[in-house]
């Protein structure tokens, strides 16, 4: 996992590194939470769910019930 660091700029604004925007696909004006969990900074990305269709594709849906549960 390779590491960036960023500076926290005098307005509290951060860059998102490019090599980041890149491997996740941001675009200008996206959404995103920002919350602080565990003594650190979280940023959740607020994707449409209509272009997350496909992304789950092949995935293993099986499981074993419980014999009451049948």
């Amino acid at each position: 996992m390779e590491t960036d660091i960023v500076t926290i700029s005098p307005k509290f604004q951060v860059v998102i590194p490019k090599r980041i925007r890149e491997e996740m696909g941001l675009s200008s004006g996206e959404k995103a939470i920002v919350m602080s969990y565990q003594n650190r900074i979280e940023i959740i990305l607020m994707r449409n769910i209509r272009k997350l269709r496909g992304s789950l594709q092949g995935i293993d849906t099986s499981f074993a019930r419980e014999e009451d549960r049948v």
